[in-house]
């Protein structure tokens, strides 16, 4: 056997693709070597991406539920404050949407609230402020008897440590006292209000107390209000006007016969005279003449002390500044006139004018207290007061006011005794100024119109330097 060796020379680009071959072949089996390692890559690299995701999600869940939850715990934390009674309480963190509306309205309703509970304290001290300087006791009794509250005027009426220490009734009345106020409080729960009077002893003497008794028809408070006033002075002044009209009276009714009386007994004297003859009889008719005139004038004594007791006290006039006279009037007013704004012009160097201080200080102060009166309703409450010298030998004093008025029919009855243009008071004020003017020798007249307003006018004798001195 033998052999054919065939020599084939290879072509230049079947090398080529060869080699090229070769070299894809070598790439091919590193790439397939790298494989696993940039499979892990691509895998660590999505994890990352997946764990960026997942931060960035938490992040922003975190931030929305902080923006939840943080507004809804300040609100929490702040009902709970307002719960305590901190009003002033008010949520600052920041929300959004629902939440912020929520905030704010919450905020809105706690200032509403702050705003009302300091209005209600306001008038809570006012009202104490009026109880505690008015001058009767007033006690807050409770359904059942309980006392709740008292006033510091019922402190003037018992002592303090009954008032502060007392809890019922009894603590500062008798039993039969606490029973009769029980009464008077079923009798106010029928008709509103009831009253009645009691005598109450303290420190040894004997007050006589006037007892009004209110029901409260509050659904949250079923209780009364007592309102004690001490009226004692009253009944001893209304007994002294009594006396002096009863010494009036009496004195008119015994001095009428007095003088036939004392008449006849001069007669009967004249007519013994002329009977000296008769012995025994004109002994006996003188006697009893003597004795009838003795009588007489000792009736007519008891009858003079009783009109002096009738009359108003006698004046005691001395020179004075009439200047110095309406100032001390117008201190008991200091503080007194609310609302009511006072024009007060008093001409310096007046001439001394001849007047009983305390009467005319009563002039004074009872002319600024019917000013004052007459101007409760008026929208504009202005009160002049001035002095002058309107002449060489006369000083006015001038009391003006911006209240109601008088018509002109009354006006002619404003000083009559027992005349009042009020629904209350005496009707004596406005005539016992116009008498102690008159004692005075002085003049007093008004000008009045019905809407506008009224001036009193009082014109006074002004003392010459001799006269003074």
């Amino acid at each position: 056997l033998g052999a054919v060796e065939v020599v084939l020379e290879p072509s230049v680009d079947l090398v080529a693709e060869q080699l090229q071959i070769n070299e894809f072949s070598r790439q091919y089996a590193r790439v397939s070597g790298e494989k696993r390692s940039i499979r892990t890559i691509y895998l660590l690299f999505i994890l990352l991406i997946a764990l960026f995701i997942l931060f960035v999600a938490t992040w922003i869940a975190l931030v929305l539920a902080r923006q939840i939850s943080e507004p809804i715990s300040a609100l929490l934390d702040a009902a709970g404050r307002v719960r305590k009674g901190d009003l002033s309480t008010r949520v600052r963190v920041k929300a959004i949407d629902e939440l912020a509306t929520l905030v704010r309205a919450f905020n809105e309703m706690t200032e509403e609230l702050e705003a009302n509970s300091e209005e209600l304290e306001r008038r809570r001290r006012f009202t104490e402020a009026i109880l505690d300087n008015v001058p009767t006791g007033v006690i807050s009794l409770s359904a059942d008897g309980q006392i709740q509250r008292v006033n510091r005027a019922l402190g003037r009426i018992f002592s303090g440590a009954d008032v502060r220490q007392a809890a019922r009734l009894e603590d500062l009345f008798s039993r039969p006292d606490a029973a009769e106020i029980r009464y008077l409080c079923k009798r106010a729960r029928r008709t509103g209000f009831a009253s009645g009077q009691i005598e109450f002893e303290s420190g040894g003497k004997t007050l006589h107390l006037s007892i009004t008794v209110s029901a409260l028809e509050d659904r949250t408070n079923s209780g009364f209000v007592l309102v004690i006033e001490d009226t004692s002075d009253l009944l001893r002044a209304q007994k002294a006007a009594a006396w002096h009209e009863v010494a009036r009276r009496v004195a008119h009714e015994i001095k009428n016969p007095l003088t036939p009386i004392s008449l006849c007994a001069a007669r009967i004297a004249r007519q013994v005279e002329k009977l000296r003859a008769r012995g025994e009889v004109v002994r006996i008719l003188r006697e009893c003449s003597d004795t009838i005139a003795a009588e007489v004038e000792s009736v007519r004594t008891l009858v003079d002390e009783f009109s002096r007791l009738a009359r108003f006290p006698a004046a005691k006039p001395a020179p004075s500044d009439l200047n110095e006279v309406v100032e001390s009037a117008l201190q008991v007013f200091a503080g007194r006139l609310e609302g009511i704004t006072m024009h007060k012009v008093l001409s310096p160097g007046l001439p001394p004018v001849n007047i009983d201080r305390e009467q005319f200080k009563r002039v004074v102060i009872n002319l600024v207290d019917n000013a004052a009166e007459a101007m409760q309703e008026a929208l504009v409450k202005h009160l002049f007061i001035s002095t002058m010298l309107t002449s060489a030998d006369t000083v006015e004093l001038v009391v003006a006011d911006t209240g109601c008025g008088v018509s002109a029919e009354d006006k002619e009855k404003l000083f009559l005794p027992y005349f009042s243009t009020k629904g209350r008071g005496t009707g004596l004020g406005l005539a016992i100024v116009k008498d102690i003017v008159n004692k005075h020798g002085g003049k007093i007249f008004v000008e009045s119109e019905e809407g506008l307003g009224s001036m009193f006018v009082v014109h006074l004798p002004a003392l010459k330097k001799e006269e003074v001195t």
